[in-house]
């Protein structure tokens, strides 16, 4: 039967996550496709991370926030994917209150975390190339592993704050989410309850973990581009932006899909392009890291050759 009916039978503790399509004839479909892209996800992050911890060359701050952020893309990832696959794979779209907000909770600290360490990685780029001379001091390894904790508690203490404060909202009998996971604001327009205070809570984190960490991007390639553009040399020109091309990229694909589904205005919003810009951040764009940051990357391609046992330049999996 059509949606009504599946919503009648779900218990007063689930909610119903919509997924990409509710067409059942879609769903093996779907399935192996993003099964597939979760499998590569796993394997390209996986790789990176090893091939980072077992080269000594490789252990140097720019790598080592690499390795970190491949962890931050397999959790956030790990976060809805399997889910949805099960929710395929069974032909049920429900999801309990604690593994709602669990899976909530975890969204909310990986993509934050995913913002931080593109800010960093920034902030590294940044010292490399405009303070060369004061590199080893500004990234020493006790300064990198600083700056790693504190991007963890700055993405803890909020996302634990704001999840605990959504498990206080009283939600009404229709718990249909248009999502494949449990958006916040998705959930906020479920609620029966006052909920000015959750409202609050999702602008203070995208100012923490979308508009701050932006800020400082930019900051730091205004300040790289000025440096970049002294240089006398072509030649020099040219090796100084080619060490932040892979950032970038990565940086340009991330924020443009995360600001496709929050900086538009409301009256443009929809459930499909939400979810399109979702599957871009979430599952595309972890998968593509792998690919982009090894892309013309020698040190690495030589790392993973050594992984392989093989002489062979490679480029990845």
């Amino acid at each position: 039967m059509g949606k009504p009916s599946r919503v009648n039978q779900t218990t007063l503790s689930d909610f119903l996550l919509l997924g990409i399509s509710e067409r059942p004839e879609e769903q093996t479909l779907l399935f192996v496709i993003f099964l597939g892209m979760y499998l590569v996800t796993m394997m390209g992050n996986l790789l990176i991370i090893l091939a980072i911890t077992s080269d000594p060359h490789l252990h140097t701050p720019m790598y080592f926030f690499l390795a970190n952020l491949s962890i931050t893309d397999v959790c956030f990832t790990s976060a809805s994917i399997p889910k949805m696959l099960i929710n395929m794979h069974t032909q049920s779209q429900t999801i309990s209150y604690s593994r709602c907000f669990a899976q909530l909770y975890f969204l909310l600290v990986f993509g934050g975390l995913d913002n931080l360490l593109l800010a960093v990685m920034a902030y590294d780029r940044y010292v490399a190339i405009c303070q060369p001379l004061h590199y080893s001091t500004a990234m020493s390894p006790q300064l990198c592993a600083l700056m790693l904790s504190i991007c963890w508690v700055l993405t803890n203490c909020p996302a634990l704050t704001h999840t605990l404060l959504l498990t206080r909202v009283a939600f009404c009998a229709h718990k249909a989410i248009p999502h494949f996971y449990c958006d916040p604001s998705a959930l906020l327009k479920l609620a029966c309850s006052d909920t000015r205070i959750n409202e609050l809570m999702i602008i203070i984190m995208g100012l923490m973990f979308l508009t701050a960490p932006l800020l400082l991007i930019v900051l730091s390639y205004v300040r790289i581009s000025w440096a970049v553009f002294g240089i006398s040399s072509p030649g020099g020109r040219w090796k100084a932006f080619s060490t932040c091309g892979s950032h970038l990229t990565v940086v340009l694909l991330f924020y443009g899909s995360l600001m496709g589904v929050y900086l538009l205005p409301p009256s443009t919003h929809s459930a499909e392009r939400e979810s399109r810009a979702a599957i871009l951040y979430m599952v595309i764009i972890p998968m593509l890291n792998p690919f982009i940051y090894s892309l013309r990357n020698k040190d690495m391609n030589e790392a993973l050759s050594k992984l392989f046992g093989s002489r062979k330049t490679i480029s990845l999996p």
